[in-house]
């Protein structure tokens, strides 16, 4: 058994490479797989760094998400406060969160995210089209990551897509680790009004959307109300927009970064599934996503996390923990068994990861085969990270072609 460090350590740690998990994480495996941390709140709550811990804290009954106990982990100042009142469903437990999750079930499975492809792969084309007409230098960013992703899950649950920088501007905010409580609620209760007017709408006059589909199946006696509604549509177009536009411009700066692994997908385009793992795993955007408060004490590799303790499972450690993955540093699109937990696991795990595979993989390969030419516009070092947000990703990316 290893000893715990007597002084904790601040958290959230830095990327040095965006294509890594933090260099500490290495430590943190090795030394101190169960570590007390200091987070910018100034409370002190555990992260767990192991593959094998993070998917058996994942997978605990006794661990709970429900973001108003008191010592609940949040990474920024308002997010509590605002998770409190907006009742998102990531931050409950059942039987709350088994409702809310059933909401949603039944759109994202496998065979209706297939059958997606055909429109998903018409509104790629037609973004691209409109970035291309437009010329470089352009930030990709804007432009084509958060372009394709907010018009996909606006699309499928019919939201307007006309101001594609509004869902941008609220997500930064809820998301941000600087956002005050005040402006957490005021980002959401914009997002929500917006959502509240489109649910009266749909009352009146259905349509073949998500919003629909839910009006009609859930606004009836005995299940939801207009506010558990109002949440669950506002959760998914947040986490859904935000961490595909972060997985579309990463993979897009890595495969600019790796010419030969981008010369393997024009070669082999049917590598392009793999591939979307392999980035899943190595990039892992939502490394801190999965905030948990132990509802009992907790052993984890010797350690006891004691009850109504704050604890982080970091997806970022564990997709990079070589007892799991051979040289996880490496990027190997022919990787096998590549059982990773960007998606988080156990009953909270995405109910949405198959339309962002399927966003992944149109974007990427749509990308490499249309604009051969593209590169970034400056120097690799003015690329804008974004370090202090709940998703790891890029603030701005700068191409031309």
């Amino acid at each position: 058994m290893t000893t715990p460090m007597s002084t904790p350590r601040d958290f959230p740690m830095r990327r040095g490479c965006p294509f890594a998990a933090p260099e500490e994480y290495a430590a943190l495996r090795t030394e101190d797989p169960v570590a007390r941390v200091t987070l910018p709140t100034k409370r002190e709550a555990w992260v767990v760094s192991r593959y094998d811990d993070v998917r058996e804290l994942l997978s605990d009954p006794r661990v709970s998400a429900d973001i108003t106990r008191p010592n609940f982990p949040a990474l920024g100042e308002g997010e509590q406060e605002a998770g409190a009142r907006f009742r998102p469903f990531i931050r409950t437990d059942a039987p709350e969160h088994t409702r809310y999750r059933r909401m949603l079930l039944s759109v994202f499975t496998v065979r209706r995210v297939r059958a997606m492809r055909p429109a998903v792969q018409a509104r790629v084309d037609e973004i691209l089209d409109a970035m291309l007409a437009g010329g470089g230098p352009t930030d990709f960013v804007a432009a084509y990551a958060n372009a394709v992703s907010t018009s996909v899950i606006c699309e499928l649950l019919g939201v307007p897509r006309e101001n594609l920088e509004f869902f941008r501007d609220v997500t930064r905010i809820s998301g941000s680790r600087h956002s005050t409580a005040a402006q957490v609620s005021e980002a959401l209760g914009g997002l929500f009004g917006l959502l509240a007017e489109l649910v009266a709408q749909r009352r009146d006059e259905p349509r073949d959307d998500l919003i629909s589909k839910l009006v009609t199946e859930q606004l009836i006696p005995g299940h939801e109300t207009t506010e558990q509604l109002l949440s669950t549509l506002g959760i998914t177009i947040n986490a859904g927009r935000e961490t595909t536009t972060s997985m579309i411009a990463l993979s897009t700066l890595l495969l600019l970064d790796r010419p030969d692994l981008r010369e393997e997908l024009r070669r082999d385009p049917s590598l392009m599934p793999a591939a979307v793992d392999e980035l899943l795993r190595v990039l892992s955007v939502a490394d801190s996503i999965p905030l948990r408060v132990a509802a009992e004490d907790i052993e984890l590799s010797g350690r006891t996390v004691p009850a109504h303790d704050g604890v982080i499972a970091l997806l970022a450690g564990a997709n990079h923990d070589p007892e799991q993955f051979d040289h996880p540093e490496r990027v190997d699109f022919r990787r096998t068994d590549n059982h990773h937990v960007a998606f988080g696991f156990g009953v909270h795990q995405c109910v949405g990861q198959h339309l962002a595979r399927l966003e992944l993989e149109i974007a990427l390969e749509t990308l490499l085969r249309r604009v051969p030419t593209l590169r970034l516009a400056g120097e690799r070092d003015e690329v804008v990270v974004k370090h202090d947000s709940a998703t790891f990703g890029l603030e701005e990316l700068r191409v031309t072609w």
